[in-house]
């Protein structure tokens, strides 16, 4: 017999329970986040999955969470694995890939889409032909 989510909840509502602390949950999670191979997609699916029946059983409200302290306690314990980007994700730190620069002022972005209106062009269009302009002029 296959067993998914929603038998482990029939299971909980009857009585059963794994009985395991969120404390322990958090351990667990850091061990699995630890021990997966770089570059792996999915990183809070991929770790509830190598927790077997205590994944399994464990309610949905808890993993969530538990997840958030995890992550957040693996981008603070090991930072040269994991990062939290600005949506609070946690990604595996790449040192070839640099942070975007997301922040553009007030007053710039209402030029680029004045100029942008005035081509007749979307602004990432009219940003590619200003980059391409820059490396014309800079050889």
């Amino acid at each position: 017999m296959m067993f998914d989510r929603k038998t482990y909840a029939k299971m909980r509502r009857a009585g059963f329970d794994v009985g395991i602390s969120k404390d322990k949950l958090a351990g667990a999670m850091l061990h699995v986040l630890l021990e997966i191979p770089f570059g792996t997609k999915n990183l809070k699916e991929t770790v509830i999955s190598h927790l077997g029946q205590v994944g399994q059983m464990a309610p949905t409200r808890d993993i969530n969470e538990v997840w958030n302290q995890t992550k957040k306690k693996a981008a603070k314990l090991h930072p040269e694995k994991f990062i939290l980007d600005d949506r609070n994700a946690l990604q595996w730190h790449d040192p070839s890939r640099k942070p975007l620069d997301k922040r553009i002022s007030p007053v710039h972005f209402d030029k680029l889409n004045t100029l942008a209106e005035a081509e007749n062009c979307s602004v990432d269009a009219l940003i590619s032909k200003l980059i391409k302009t820059y490396e014309k002029e800079r050889e």
